[in-house]
Parts: C-alpha cells; sequence; structure tokens
C-alpha cells in the first residue's frame, strides 16, 4: 500500500459572497485513494421535478430505489476492495434508504450532513423562485428564512472536522462514506478542495451518482466525480 498522505490544515480560499475564510480538517490517506465517498440519494420525486428539497422528508421512487441498489457495486468500484473506516448519512429517509439499498449499514446519522435548507424557497423550482429573483441561484442567493453560504460553510467545515476527530478518536484508518444530497456534496466537496462552496456551482451531480475525495502529492482532489448509476443496468428505466 502506497504511504498515506498527512491529513492536512490549512486556510482556504475566502467566500466572495460571505468574505469568510476557515481551516479546513481532514484524515489522512494514501495517494490517490478515496479519502472520503459521497453519494448523493437515488431519485425523489420533488427531484425530478426540480424542486428545492432541503428539510422536507421525501421517499425515494421506484426508480430512485434502482438506483440506490446499482450504486452499490459502483461504490465498491471506487473503494477498490478497500473496507470503508466509517460510513455516515444524513438524517433524512431518502438518503438512509439509498445506503440501506446500497448495502451499506450506516453507523450513524449526522445532522450536519443534511442538505441545504432553503428556508421559504422549499419546494419551489428555480423557474419558479426566478419569477422574484430573475438571476437567483442557490449560490448568491436570497435564501429566506434558510441557510445562506457562510451557515452551509460552517456546517461542512464541522462536519469534516467531527469526521477528522471520531476516525482519530476511534483509532479508525480508511475510506468514509457520507450518503447525502445534491447541493450538500457539492459544498462538502468545495471544502475539501480549500474551495469557497459557490464553486460548488461547478460540480453538477446527478441522483445516485457517486463521487470521491483524496489527495495526490499531500494537495486535496477529487478522484471521482458523478460517477453515475445509470453506467449500472441495474438503474435502468
Amino acid at each position: 500500500m502506497r504511504d498515506p498522505v498527512p491529513a492536512t490544515e490549512r486556510p482556504t480560499e475566502a467566500d466572495p459572497h460571505s468574505g469568510s475564510a476557515s481551516v479546513v480538517r481532514r484524515w489522512s490517506a494514501p495517494n490517490t485513494e478515496p479519502a472520503l465517498v459521497l453519494i448523493r440519494h437515488g431519485e425523489t420525486e420533488w427531484s425530478r421535478s426540480g424542486q428545492h428539497t432541503g428539510r422536507t422528508d421525501i421517499a425515494l421512487t421506484e426508480f430512485g430505489e434502482r438506483q440506490a441498489r446499482a450504486a452499490g457495486p459502483l461504490i465498491r468500484g471506487v473503494l477498490g476492495g478497500a473496507d470503508p473506516a466509517l460510513v455516515l448519512s444524513s438524517p433524512r429517509r431518502r438518503a438512509r434508504r439509498t445506503a440501506e439499498l446500497a448495502g451499506f449499514p450506516v453507523d450513524g446519522t449526522a445532522d450536519d450532513a443534511a442538505e441545504w435548507d432553503y428556508g421559504q424557497l422549499e419546494g419551489l423550482t428555480s423557474a419558479e423562485i426566478g419569477t422574484r429573483w430573475p438571476d437567483w441561484s442557490i449560490w448568491s442567493g436570497p435564501v429566506p428564512g434558510g441557510e445562506d453560504a457562510a451557515a452551509v460553510t460552517a456546517r461542512f467545515d464541522r462536519l469534516l472536522a467531527t469526521i477528522t476527530d471520531r476516525l482519530a478518536g476511534e483509532g479508525r484508518t480508511g475510506p468514509v462514506l457520507v450518503f447525502s444530497h445534491g447541493h450538500a456534496i457539492r459544498c462538502l466537496a468545495a471544502r475539501w478542495l480549500g474551495e469557497p462552496v459557490t464553486s460548488g456551482r461547478r460540480y453538477w451531480l446527478g441522483t445516485g451518482a457517486v463521487c470521491s475525495l483524496g489527495y495526490e502529492h499531500g494537495h486535496p482532489v477529487v478522484l471521482h466525480w458523478n460517477v453515475d448509476s445509470s453506467l449500472s443496468p441495474a438503474a435502468d428505466r
């Protein structure tokens, strides 16, 4: 096995909207091997219609369940034979059900792995929101009654720090799996890379998709992105 890359703690780029920068804490992993595997839940009725789904606890569609089952082999392929050191899920049932159907029992749920809180925009499509704010996006806001970029930055930095401390405290090594949501995963990837969460606008992610993050020569990198369950016959509509 290749030598582990030391976990790094370094200031991140300041977010252009919040103006804040912080230190991202990460755990170690062998060079170019996954440290963090992120899995977006399978399709729901609202993800299919484009409605923003934060706190609403909605179930997977039949197709979403097939995507979740198909994600299992994709995850194992990304892991390359390694066993996960820790498996976490958002508390939302769409994420927990995806983990179950993919074949990875969770070690616990983490509130910090939940989706962006859309506040008063919950259940609305981008087109509907755009009738009030024509240039609106989740990355620039506003998000009345919900989370802004500074709030989600603090939350996902806290999640990475919590995982780092838990692995160290329990003496565990190996990749960590987190079953989560579209915007949440895009934000987590940005923070792993030391970028502002608003960089997540560049990382499109489909339902049931698998991603992995790690290091190359000590620098945080994306190893796999949007490994789509459509690659598996089990997810065919």
